[in-house]
């Protein structure tokens, strides 16, 4: 028999053993279950909606569908920034209200030429967010209770929020959760709401 120096070009074939059967059958499964799992989870506590109107924007765009988590605020209190989803005054035959929250239960809210105070001081906001022309019933001070939001939208003079008297402050029991990740819309990326 010959020996055979440096490479050889003979290999051994690969058979397709059961154990490897068995291993991508199971791999498969566990890829499937996970896939069902993720579904179950983001559709039990989550829910999806479309934005109606412009008072979202830059954020979120009109016709666009964002994805509520509806769990979240079982745990844990909106915090001042938040996007959440609600209904005004409760009312079940209106459509759900997206806005962002900017007063805590307890706080004193008001605008004053334009710019929003808590507790007496400016709200350090970016540039980001227009000059308020109507400061609607928040030209007075609003006190808000221990289950209230104060809460307004992105493109403050193109928005019916929490400066309506038919809206005013938003109640706990109202909101229906957090904004939680947009889906795409034209070029603008999918991603988590800020």
């Amino acid at each position: 028999m010959a020996r055979h120096k440096g490479l050889s070009f003979y290999e051994k074939k690969k058979r397709i053993s059961r154990e490897m059967i068995r291993e991508i059958f199971v791999t498969l499964f566990y890829c499937f279950a996970a896939i069902l799992v993720a579904f179950v989870i983001v559709f039990s506590v989550g829910m999806k909606i479309s934005v109606i109107g412009v008072s979202m924007e830059p954020a979120l765009y009109n016709g666009q569908e964002v994805l509520i988590n509806r769990f979240s605020y079982k745990i844990l209190a909106p915090k001042r920034g938040d996007v959440i989803a609600f209904l005004p005054n409760g009312n079940t035959n209106s459509h759900y209200y997206l806005k962002r929250v900017i007063g805590l239960p307890g706080e004193r809210v008001q605008i004053i030429g334009g710019y929003v105070y808590i507790n007496g001081e400016p709200l350090g906001e970016d540039e980001t967010y227009d000059k308020i022309a109507d400061a609607g019933i928040a030209e007075t001070e609003i006190s808000l209770g221990s289950d209230e939001y104060f809460v307004l939208g992105d493109n403050r003079n193109a928005s019916e929020d929490s400066r309506s008297g038919n809206i005013g402050p938003v109640k706990r029991e109202t909101i229906t959760g957090k904004v939680w990740f947009k889906m795409p819309q034209g070029e603008d990326p999918m991603g988590f709401v800020k």
